[in-house]
């Protein structure tokens, strides 16, 4: 690759290595800006007297989707984690808040959430903050709206990708193993020397 971006990636040594770093950095600046709004705007919203975390407005925001009752295995999938200890214990802090109410499902083994009225109403009132400080400085971007829908498109063919890669390289044995340090010298004592 000739030097002629003004990074130089370990990771890239084509231009199409390079435009995928380049992408996965904007990414990862995205995602980490996308959590400060979400924080922020919770903070102003959703305080309710308990501090949530980024993860936990997020699935306060999953549960309220379309107004029906999720699981926890419901929203480990909607949202493409698999950390089913760390969502159940958000879970729990939600429904301490007041925020969301469990119930048993059929079966008696499992549980779905649903927001309270507390986090109906907290959630609505984060949607008038969003709408006035984020979706107002969107819509002026030109053609927003097609683009929202293709990136959408791209990113979720991405997430297969990447999840497929994921699985190949858990199967991966790792070629060389590092030699282990050698030993540092022995120093001789001298006679006399205890």
């Amino acid at each position: 690759m000739e030097a002629k971006h003004y990074r130089s990636w370990h990771l890239a040594k084509s231009e199409m290595e390079f435009q995928a770093t380049e992408f996965e950095w904007a990414l990862i600046r995205f995602a980490e800006s996308f959590s400060r709004f979400v924080l922020t705007t919770g903070i102003v919203s959703i305080s309710a007297n308990v501090d949530l975390n980024y993860q936990e407005h997020v699935i306060l925001h999953v549960i309220r989707m379309q107004d029906r009752p999720k699981s926890g295995a419901m929203i480990a999938r909607l949202m493409n984690r698999d950390d089913i200890p760390n969502i159940q214990y958000s879970l729990r802090k939600l429904e301490a808040a007041g925020l969301i109410e469990k119930s048993k499902d059929g079966n008696g083994k499992t549980y779905s959430y649903i927001a309270s009225e507390l986090g109906v109403r907290l959630t609505d009132e984060y949607y008038k903050v969003r709408e006035e400080i984020l979706i107002r400085r969107l819509a002026e971007i030109s053609d927003v709206e097609e683009k929202f829908e293709r990136s959408a498109r791209f990113l979720s063919m991405l997430t297969g990708v990447y999840e497929e890669a994921a699985c190949d390289a858990a199967t991966i044995t790792p070629q060389t193993e590092a030699a282990p340090p050698e030993p540092a010298p022995r120093k001789r004592r001298k006679r006399g020397e205890g």
